[in-house]
C-alpha cells in the first residue's frame, strides 16, 4: 500500500455550530457529520480535520499543511473574505488547495462575493451542501495524484 501525505481539511469560525447555525442556508448535518463523510471519502489517505474559530490557529494548521500535508481542502467562512494573512499563508503551500463553501456564496450578499482565498485555491467548490465535502475530498486526493498545484 502506498503511503501518502495527510489531507488537510480544515473549517473556519462558525462551521462548529453547523446543524443549528442557520440551517436554512447551512442544512442541518453537523461537524461531526462531515469528518465522518470526509474520513470515508478519504479511504486510505489520512486525513487531519480541524475547525477553529481563531484566524491565527487556522494560519498555524495551514503552516502545518505547508511542511506535512499533500493537499488542502478549506472552507474560511468569513476568513475567506477578510484575511490577508491566511491568503499569504495558503499561497506557501505547493500542493494542491480546493476552496469549499456549503452554500453558494454568489447567490448572497455582495460582501461574499469577493474571495481572498481564491486568488491561490487550485479549485473552488461552492453550493453543494454539507454534503458536498465528500467529492470535494475525492476531487483533492485526484488533484494530488495528478501532481496538480
Amino acid at each position: 500500500m502506498t503511503q501518502h501525505k495527510p489531507l488537510f481539511i480544515l473549517n473556519g469560525p462558525n462551521l462548529n455550530r453547523l446543524g443549528r447555525r442557520e440551517p436554512e442556508i447551512y442544512g442541518h448535518h453537523t461537524l461531526s457529520d462531515v469528518e465522518f463523510w470526509c474520513r470515508e471519502a478519504a479511504g486510505e489517505w489520512p486525513v487531519v480535520f480541524r475547525q477553529t474559530n481563531s484566524e491565527e490557529m487556522l494560519i498555524e494548521s495551514v503552516h502545518e499543511a505547508i511542511d506535512e500535508g499533500s493537499g488542502i481542502l478549506i472552507n474560511p467562512a468569513a476568513f475567506t473574505f477578510t484575511s490577508l494573512a491566511l491568503l499569504d499563508a495558503l499561497k506557501m503551500f505547493k500542493g494542491p488547495i480546493i476552496e469549499f463553501h456549503i452554500s453558494n456564496v454568489h447567490r448572497r450578499e455582495q460582501i461574499y462575493h469577493k474571495s481572498l482565498v481564491s486568488m491561490t485555491a487550485t479549485a473552488v467548490m461552492a453550493g453543494l451542501g454539507a454534503t458536498g465535502y465528500p467529492h470535494a475530498v475525492r476531487a483533492l486526493k485526484l488533484l494530488v495524484a495528478e501532481g496538480k498545484r
